[in-house]
């Protein structure tokens, strides 16, 4: 099932997908409310209403050796840091190449949006409490990257987690396949089975710390290929048994 979140009658709205209608549910994954709205033409909003965005930092081999990092062992745990809602964006929206970055990265990733409150969670159980899978796009201004204390501006700035296009519930996020194109050209083409911590993992270590709400979002970290951005380009993150993600650098 996909689960969308839209702007309908001047307010967000979720909603269950049916071909090209939209059946509203009362929040995410709740019952319907017997309305309908058409899914072509419809604003779509960001499928995630959190408290946090949750990120994994390099979590596949070939990212780490690209950036230069692998100088000793693999990660024992999972690399974390955080993002705040004020960095989410919608499909299809445009996010401007911010005036005080002249690096500007983009980093296609499968992100999960949690379903039900979770805390000690184990890798029998983890996945109980996802809501559903989307994909994500990590902007990135790399040079404050090698500047910021905790990656403040250089990952958590206004609209720098695009989100969407919807949530699929029924998805095994144990081995497919993330792809980042860029004006048509693909940049990044990874499988989730290539992860070092996969997602089972990822949320068992997270709630070992922190307690994941409802609507809180998880990105698991991105394939090698990342690379600069330009004023105009147009980004597609596509992840398989979920969609498309559409981004426009303005």
């Amino acid at each position: 099932m996909r689960l969308v979140r839209i702007e309908y009658g001047g307010a967000p709205q979720w909603g269950q997908v049916a071909g090209d209608t939209v059946h509203l549910t009362r929040g995410m994954g709740g019952e319907r409310t017997g309305e309908t709205a058409p899914l072509s033409g419809t604003r779509l909003l960001a499928p995630a209403e959190p408290s946090k965005i949750v990120c994994v930092g390099r979590n596949y081999v070939n990212h780490i050796k690209e950036l230069g990092n692998d100088t000793g062992e693999l990660p024992k745990e999972p690399g974390i840091f955080l993002k705040g809602p004020n960095a989410l964006a919608a499909e299809g929206e445009t996010v401007a190449y911010p005036e005080w970055t002249e690096n500007f990265h983009f980093e296609g990733e499968l992100a999960l949006v949690i379903g039900q409150q979770a805390r000690d969670l184990t890798p029998e159980n983890a996945l109980e409490h996802v809501a559903g899978y989307t994909c994500g796009l990590d902007l990135t201004a790399r040079d404050r990257q090698k500047t910021d204390l905790q990656w403040f501006r250089a990952k958590a700035a206004d609209r720098f987690c695009p989100l969407g296009p919807w949530l699929e519930t029924a998805l095994d996020p144990s081995d497919v396949r993330v792809v980042t194109r860029v004006n048509g050209e693909t940049r990044q083409d990874g499988r989730t089975s290539h992860m070092i911590f996969d997602v089972p993992t990822i949320l068992t270590y997270l709630t070992r710390y922190v307690t994941l709400e409802p609507g809180d979002v998880v990105l698991t970290g991105t394939p090698e290929g990342v690379g600069p951005l330009s004023r105009g380009d147009a980004v597609e993150v596509e992840v398989e048994g979920v969609g498309v993600l559409t981004t426009r650098i303005g």
